[in-house]
């Protein structure tokens, strides 16, 4: 029986497969099976190329949305008056904005409905108004909607108002980013002992593309931007972290002793370490966004509460953003670093020296046994999906 030999794409290994059998008649299995199974079928390593071009698309729009389109601040970053009227009566948001612009002359920033039943409220955001606008407009409102108090009774007391200095949230942002550069310098050192050094900067530019991404999306989007937000960008740094982490300590395991070894390269055991770690990463992906959403449903549907509603939203987009990072732009990354110098470029050019070289003795017209050490250090790999052959598959059957 003969063998045909051919360079895959992107990684140089040689591939070696039965002649004899028709590859195509045999079954082949779904992208689930081998999703599941972490079979090394997806090519993330491999393509790089094409994730770096998408991931610096994403980082570019991002960029230029903040940019030129910026931020949509809450109420705790820039200051004013915030209305609350009650909704249970059948308000709507565009009839009290209708009622706040007649009673000042001027209309609202920002008018919003917010919970459902008797817990449904119409938030109003507005510059700051002194005392006699607060009872002008706490008055018009009142006559246009009777909104009851907590004992059932029609009362202007039922509409709240409350004044909010732009300080407060500037000195929460300020603490959240003390937080963050302290939490990045600790991570730093943590996987630059755990691990090595080449895997914290890969760890660390994903941490910084969640959170230049996930800011982008919120400019993009029109999301507010409230302390709750701040505060929530910490949470999911956690997530990208720990969904890296787990990725690279396949990889870690994967790899010992690569450089003593010819068969492989170290970019082909990276790619086998995201293949084997991928269904992990999707099933925590998937468990993280349930409860999160469920979250969103409750602060927004039932109960509205804006500060659950700002945290919740800004951890959906994060633990999103942050799976991506980790599967193809981590772990890219860093087989990229590792090639770039350092003895695993020297290991990679040294097998695919190798495998040129038995590549060109063979010829890709010459026939060649598998086995047979015609190609020294060739692996030998089935076609990507394909069943078992040979002797092993005939006593299975």
């Amino acid at each position: 029986m003969s063998d045909s030999s051919e360079n895959t794409e992107g990684t140089g290994s040689v591939l070696l497969q039965d002649s004899g059998v028709d590859q195509s008649a045999q079954p082949a299995r779904g992208w689930l099976s081998r999703l599941y199974t972490g079979t090394g079928a997806f090519e993330v390593v491999g393509r790089r190329r094409f994730y770096y071009i998408l991931t610096a698309a994403l980082v570019l729009v991002c960029l230029l949305s903040m940019v030129f389109r910026g931020f949509t601040l809450g109420i705790d970053f820039e200051g004013g008056t915030k209305i609350q009227v009650p909704a249970d009566g059948g308000v709507t948001s565009e009839q009290v904005e209708t009622v706040f612009t007649d009673a000042l002359g001027f209309g609202p920033e920002a008018v919003q409905t917010v919970g459902s039943g008797a817990a449904a409220t119409v938030q109003v955001r507005s510059e700051a108004l002194d005392a006699g606008q607060v009872d002008q407009v706490r008055l018009a409102l009142f006559d246009a909607f009777q909104p009851v108090d907590s004992t059932g009774t029609a009362s202007p007391n039922a509409i709240s108002f409350s004044d909010v200095s732009e300080t407060w949230g500037g000195q929460i942002t300020q603490k959240a980013l003390i937080a963050l550069v302290v939490f990045l310098v600790i991570v730093s050192i943590y996987i630059a002992i755990r691990y090595e050094r080449d895997m914290a900067i890969a760890a660390l530019a994903a941490l910084f593309f969640d959170l230049l991404v996930t800011a982008g999306v919120y400019s993009l989007v029109g999301f507010e931007v409230t302390p709750a937000t701040v505060i929530g960008l910490l949470t999911i740094l956690g997530f990208s972290l720990y969904d890296s982490v787990v990725v690279f300590d396949k990889v870690e395991e994967n790899t010992r002793g690569i450089l003593h070894l010819g068969r492989k390269t170290y970019a082909e055991q990276a790619n086998l370490a995201v293949n084997q770690t991928l269904m992990r990463s999707i099933n925590t992906t998937v468990i993280g966004v349930l409860p999160v959403l469920a979250l969103m449903i409750v602060a927004v549907w039932l109960l509205g509460v804006g500060t659950l509603k700002d945290l919740a939203l800004v951890q959906l987009v994060g633990m999103i953003v942050g799976a991506y990072s980790s599967i193809f732009f981590a772990t890219p990354l860093l087989v990229s670093i590792k090639e770039k110098w350092g003895p695993v470029a020297a290991h990679t050019k040294k097998v695919l020296g190798k495998r040129a070289e038995a590549a060109k003795r063979v010829g890709s017209d010459t026939p060649v046994v598998a086995g047979s050490g015609t190609v020294p250090d060739a692996p030998v790999t089935p076609r990507v999906g394909s069943r078992p052959t040979g002797k092993r598959a005939k006593k299975r059957r």
